[in-house]
């Protein structure tokens, strides 16, 4: 006869009808009452107790995010999975729909205000430049349901193929870059520019911080904007673009004006060495940081590579919790609902793998995995693991002990030919000529002195 063993555990949730509204153990950087307090703040906390109460209506919301293939009656699957032997109300797809109808967009904009920010310590590595928060600021753009609701709004993008398939809205963030966490964002239809997004984003710019941009926010008025907030600024612009020589520097950077902002200017020469040869580019960056000595023009070109870190949030986002899927929702209101959530959820994965990270000092926050803390934080809502805190407060928990088990390794210097990942035609992403082979680099960068 084989031998058998019994493993029971204790799951503790929220009684009654609540216990569905969990986010496992993420749970704990989105508690409970902070949710009650926003429901109440914006007037969505129920007169009397539904059998879908806005709080539980909120956290299924939320793990729509982590389980963003699954429709919401699955979702409702997932949250219930470990609450085996609880009286659970078992809802409809219509019953879902017409929860998050009533509980609408304004809850989850509130969470958001309340967890966006650095989700960083003073302690935690590579978040900051002699003393100035790095953050840099970026668009990206998002699909959503081809439904007529949605077309009012969001309009398809135009192409010499007929257009997308599906309508599409514009996403701009204010990005931490040593922990990829969202300090701001702001979406809109595509006729919104970028640079009108970066002036709304600008609310949240601030002395002590060095923002880095492409050459795309170089243009006179924005700079004038985001310099009256009092925060550096390290931008790129064109080459070509003629500035005035005011004063000359020893480091090769010299003085200038971009309207009536006050910047130093520095060209550069950057070549990047493979083993299938060498490739040159020039580049100019514009910079508030006016003291040579204090910032010395190489380490600057340096420093500006963190701007791609808001391209690698871009991609956790789209790639690694979306899956390159469309959103879900078919209305206006529905897409900022879900885009909220989105947010949320990005920004409560962030915080727990700097959580974990600043638990062994040095390490730095790039060396933790996003594909492990999502995967380790879905199973943590199947099985209702980790809702509520013990009295002994364990920091790193589930989430951050598998991050800190599978670290990535240091990262090394390596390059990419850029290509089209998702062509409107299938006949320009096909080709047997395409590189795509990532490859080790060097990179040699010489100041120009011999500007205009």
């Amino acid at each position: 006869m084989l031998d058998q063993i019994a493993i029971t555990r204790t799951v503790t949730v929220a009684a009654g009808v609540f216990a569905p509204g969990h986010l496992g153990e993420l749970t704990r950087l989105i508690p409970f009452e902070m949710v009650d307090d926003v429901l109440a703040a914006t007037g969505r906390l129920q007169q009397r107790v539904r059998l879908l109460p806005g709080r539980v209506v909120v956290y299924l919301l939320l793990a729509g995010v982590l389980f963003a293939e699954y429709g919401y009656l699955q979702v409702w699957q997932q949250l219930t999975a470990g609450l085996a032997g609880l009286p659970l109300v078992k809802p409809s797809s219509s019953a879902l729909r017409q929860a998050r109808q009533r509980l609408g967009s304004a809850p989850l904009r509130a969470l958001f205000d309340l967890l966006r920010g650095p989700a960083a310590t003073s302690a935690t590595p590579a978040v900051r430049w002699q003393g100035l928060l790095l953050t840099a600021v970026d668009g990206t753009t998002l699909s959503v349901a081809d439904a007529a609701a949605v077309g009012v709004r969001y309009r398809k993008q135009r192409g010499n193929h007929g257009g997308a398939g599906y309508p599409t809205l514009r996403l701009s963030a204010l990005l931490a870059c040593g922990t990829r966490s969202v300090i701001d964002a702001v979406f809109d239809p595509l006729g919104t520019s970028e640079l009108d997004q970066a002036r709304v984003l600008a609310r949240s710019l601030k002395a002590g911080m060095l923002l880095l941009a492409d050459r795309n926010y170089a243009a006179a008025d924005l700079v004038k904007t985001l310099a009256a907030t009092k925060a550096e600024l390290l931008i790129r612009c064109k080459s070509g673009r003629r500035l005035p020589v005011i004063t000359r520097h020893r480091d090769g950077s010299w003085l200038s004006t971009i309207g009536t902002v006050r910047v130093r200017v520095i060209d550069a020469r950057i070549a990047v060495k493979t083993s299938t040869g060498t490739s040159t580019g020039d580049y100019r960056l514009i910079t508030t940081l006016l003291d040579a000595r204090r910032h010395p023009a190489r380490e600057l070109i340096t420093l500006y590579h963190q701007r791609w870190e808001i391209e690698t949030a871009y991609l956790e986002l789209k790639s690694s919790i979306l899956g390159g899927r469309v959103l879900r929702a078919r209305t206006p209101d529905g897409i900022d609902q879900e885009i909220h959530a989105l947010l949320i959820v990005y920004q409560l994965l962030r915080t727990a793998m700097v959580d974990a990270t600043d638990t062994r000092p040095g390490l730095d926050p790039d060396r933790a995995s996003f594909t492990t803390a999502l995967i380790t934080a879905r199973n943590q809502v199947i099985q209702a693991a980790g809702i509520i805190t013990d009295t002994v407060v364990d920091l790193v928990g589930a989430i951050g002990q598998a991050v800190l088990d599978h670290l990535l390794p240091d990262r090394r210097i390596r390059v990419k030919a850029r290509m089209i990942k998702r062509s409107n035609s299938k006949y320009q992403a096909r080709g047997p000529n395409i590189d795509r082979r990532t490859y080790q680099a060097t990179i040699a960068i010489n100041i120009i002195t011999n500007g205009p």
